[in-house]
């Protein structure tokens, strides 16, 4: 179950990433994104909460109905985004998206049986990364922002790590019990 509403969640983010970046930030740029601060005085586009949540989600996705199911909700996504992301924003979010997600995967895959978090943490950083800086180049012709794209996104795959870490201690039996 908890799987299924991983996914759900995880197809959820892609259109709402696409509608914070044009409507909703602390700050908009005529002709740019809206900004919101992620901590250390950077700035990034605000969908970028929305992505980091999409690079655990997907995770989940994959811990809990497997790789081919993970693989799916990226060609989910990635056609979501097309359909669902405002024209000028098309070719920047598909490409982004489809190239983060399948690094997370990349990553996620071989890590996952050995350390969990490690394995959410690293794809996440690989993720974060890769659309960082795809997204920015192709939507906006500038890197300016990466720095907090990065930022904003590992604050998610922390969180979704130290949540991930949680559940699974959870989960194993206690000895002294």
């Amino acid at each position: 179950m908890i799987g299924y509403i991983a996914f759900g969640l995880f197809a959820m983010t892609i259109p709402a990433a696409n509608w914070l970046i044009g409507n909703l930030g602390t700050e908009c740029i005529p002709s740019g994104p809206c900004l919101v601060p992620v901590g250390f005085g950077l700035m990034a586009p605000s969908g970028v909460l929305m992505v980091g949540a999409a690079l655990v989600l997907r995770d989940i996705v994959h811990e809990r109905l497997g790789a081919t199911c993970a693989l799916g909700a990226i060609a989910s996504g990635a056609a979501l985004s097309a359909l669902l992301a405002p024209p000028s924003l098309v070719i920047a979010s598909v490409a982004a998206f489809s190239l983060a997600e399948l690094a997370d995967f990349a990553v996620y895959a071989p890590l996952r049986s050995r350390n969990l978090p490690l394995a959410v943490a690293a794809s996440g950083v690989a993720g974060a990364a890769i659309d960082s800086t795809i997204f920015l180049w192709i939507a906006f012709g500038s890197l300016e922002l990466v720095e907090g794209q990065i930022v904003g996104k590992l604050w998610m795959s922390m969180a979704g790590a130290a949540v991930i870490f949680i559940v699974r201690q959870s989960e194993v039996p206690n000895a002294d019990r």
